[in-house]
């Protein structure tokens, strides 16, 4: 289930639990070493979330505000979800392919928690 996705722009999609409703949020996805490495460092929030993949870690040094990092494995299923604040060194997950950053307290709102699964959904 390898998963190619270039540099851009897409939807987040977050199932319900037990078949509620699902949750679609902007997304940008950084693939590229270039845009993975600058990530959301910089800005002063986020719209959406950032899916940086491949990656099984990241740090929030030079970053301005905390975040949330979920740790997704090959089958986009949440592996961790951490609340990281600026000028930390966050520990690589060995089973994770894909690290998805949001502004702190997103992903709780979006129902982004271990053991859950995602869809990135791109633009037709």
């Amino acid at each position: 289930m390898g998963r190619r996705w270039r540099d851009g722009r897409g939807e987040l999609v977050v199932r319900g639990d037990d078949g509620g409703p699902s949750v679609a949020v902007p997304l940008e996805i950084a693939t590229s070493y270039r845009a993975r490495t600058k990530g959301l460092l910089g800005r002063d929030s986020v719209d959406g979330a950032i899916l940086l993949s491949p990656a099984n870690s990241v740090h929030t040094f030079r970053m301005r505000i905390p975040i949330d990092v979920a740790y997704l494995d090959r089958g986009l299923r949440v592996i961790a979800v951490r609340t990281m604040r600026p000028g930390r060194l966050g520990m690589p997950r060995l089973r994770a392919r894909h690290v998805l950053e949001a502004g702190a307290g997103a992903m709780s709102e979006w129902g982004v928690r271990k053991g859950a699964r995602v869809e990135v959904v791109l633009p037709a």
